[in-house]
This record gives structure tokens, C-alpha cells and sequence, in this order.
């Protein structure tokens, strides 16, 4: 690749699967704004050189429009939506026959899945979406880490008091560093990290050749990774990955999680044990755009890089 064409802005194609509230939209913005949002937030966070992109947002979801030339694109990222990723519907079965040929046809394009776009290309290749026994998840939530997660996500290890909230010690510390004595009980976990959740479907199993990220315990498949054919789990690196989701919402903040909570708490969808819960963790650390958007930009110039090897 020459050195013009490395320079060029990195272009994301973002998939809107729902549009958001009109509370949200009004002070928000559409899913495409939120998620340029993100990754402008995730530069600034990461404290890197100044980086040009471009995201082009195309609704799946009521016009059913998809990209026209999508080799111009770095990326394409499958938002969240409210509607459930096992349902027969015309536009979720366009875009799960969409991600398969994504997949098999145009590997050198990084796969991007949240929320419901996690589930979705769970679904389009070898996995399933199922409901998760009525069971919520919503707010801040911790995330247990596997190995591979703490790699690639780029935080080490973390111990936890359940009583408070404890940040998480980032890269340079190792398992077994650090340890917490509570009620003289000495408690160590592998890192977790914080994201707003907003779900009650989950992807109960990994699928073939995928890699788990994390789990909760609510929902046991918090996000996974396809690697490229060759790329060895033991020793990942984002040019490594093809395709990386995540269950949760790295492009949520407070105020966004606010309004859901606040609608889904006045149609009943959500108790008042469920909402005061949320409410407790709501000021929580969220590390939306600084793990998981730094994790996507590092994918992303990998992705370059490896082109012009």
C-alpha cells in the first residue's frame, strides 16, 4: 500500500439496527452519531496522535439499505437494538445472511458486533440467540475477563472488594500482585472490566472458532473474537482479530442509560428492584470508550499496518 493510501481517514460503516429513543435522539443523535461519538471520545481518552475517520451510517433496519462498495470500508459495526436477534423478521434475516458474506467473502474487513449485533453474528455463523429466562441486565456491570480479554482489552488484573468499588490497576500489573483482605478473607479475581448493559437476550455459547472475551454471571458470553487463520490465542494481538464483540454498551454514558431506564421502569419492563439496582452502580467507572473504544482503534490501525506488509 503506498504511503497516500495510509494516510487516507479510517472509514467505519455502522449498521443502525433501531433507532433511539426520541429523548436520546434529540440530544444524541442517531446510532451513527453516537458511535462517531465514541470513537472520538476513545482518541481522546488513549491521548494519541490526531486521527481522521469517517463514519457512514446505513438503517438495516427500515430502509434495509446496505453499503454499495463496501471495500472502502476499515470496518462495518452492527449496533444495538430493541428487537430480538432470533426473531424472523425480513431485515434481521438480510442481516445475518449480510455478516455471513462480510465474513467468508471479505475477510479483510474488520467485523464489529454490539449488543444485539453481538448476538446477531453469533447467530450468522454457528452460534445462537436465545431469551435469558426474563432476566435483565442493565447499568454498569463488572465483567469477569479470560486471558485472551485481558490481552487484547489491554487490562491486567483488578481485585474487588464486594462491599465497595475498586478501579482496576491497568497494563504493568500481573495476576497475583495485588491482594484485598476483607474480613480476613484474601480475595483475587482475574480484571474485570465496567460497561452499561441494556439486555435480556444473551449468547449462551461461544461458536465455533470464536474465543470468549468475559462473562458475568447473568450472561455467560460477555463478547468474543474470530482471529485470522493462524493467529494463535496464546499470543493475540489486535491485527490478529477478524471479528471482536461485546454484549454490552461501549457507546452508552449515563445520560443515555437514564432514559431507557426511565422509559422501560414506566411500561413495566423494568421493576423497581431491577431500576434501584441500576441506580446504585449508575456513577460507577464506565470504560465504554476507554478500554473497549481503544481496543477497537487498536484493531483498526492494525488493520492498516498488516495491509501494507
Amino acid at each position: 500500500m503506498s504511503s497516500s493510501s495510509t494516510s487516507k481517514p479510517y472509514k467505519i460503516a455502522v449498521l443502525l439496527c433501531d433507532t433511539p429513543l426520541p429523548a436520546i435522539l434529540a440530544s444524541q443523535g442517531d446510532y451513527g452519531a453516537i458511535f462517531e461519538a465514541l470513537f472520538r471520545n476513545a482518541l481522546r481518552e488513549a491521548g494519541g496522535p490526531e486521527t481522521e475517520f469517517v463514519v457512514d451510517a446505513y438503517d438495516v433496519r427500515n430502509e434495509m439499505v446496505y453499503p454499495k462498495d463496501v471495500d472502502q470500508y476499515d470496518a462495518v459495526l452492527l449496533t444495538g437494538s430493541a428487537a430480538s436477534a432470533y426473531e424472523n423478521l425480513d431485515w434481521i434475516n438480510k442481516l445475518v445472511d449480510y455478516v455471513r458474506f462480510l465474513s467468508k467473502d471479505k475477510p479483510q474487513i474488520r467485523l464489529i458486533g454490539i449488543c444485539f449485533g453481538h448476538q446477531i453474528i453469533a447467530r450468522a455463523l454457528g452460534g445462537e440467540c436465545v431469551p435469558n429466562d426474563g432476566k435483565w441486565e442493565i447499568g454498569v456491570t463488572e465483567i469477569d475477563l479470560t486471558e485472551i480479554g485481558q490481552k487484547l482489552l489491554g487490562v491486567s488484573t483488578l481485585v474487588r472488594d464486594p462491599t465497595t468499588h475498586i478501579t482496576s490497576s491497568r497494563a504493568g500489573a500481573n495476576l497475583g500482585d495485588i491482594l484485598l483482605t476483607a474480613h480476613g478473607i484474601h480475595l483475587l479475581r482475574f480484571c474485570i472490566q465496567n460497561l452499561e448493559q441494556m439486555h435480556r437476550d444473551h449468547v449462551p455459547k461461544v461458536p465455533p472458532n470464536f474465543h470468549l472475551l468475559g462473562s458475568t454471571s447473568v450472561a455467560p458470553n460477555q463478547g468474543m473474537v474470530q482471529l485470522y487463520p493462524g493467529a494463535s490465542p496464546e499470543s493475540v494481538s489486535p491485527a490478529d482479530v477478524h471479528i471482536f464483540t461485546v454484549q454490552g454498551h461501549p457507546e452508552f454514558h449515563k445520560r443515555i442509560t437514564e432514559e431507557i431506564v426511565k422509559a422501560r421502569h414506566s411500561t413495566g419492563a423494568l421493576s423497581d428492584e431491577l431500576v434501584g439496582d441500576y441506580q446504585r452502580r449508575a456513577d460507577w467507572r464506565n470504560d465504554g470508550p476507554g478500554v473497549v473504544g481503544k481496543t477497537l482503534w487498536e484493531i483498526l490501525r492494525a488493520s492498516r499496518e498488516k495491509q501494507q506488509a
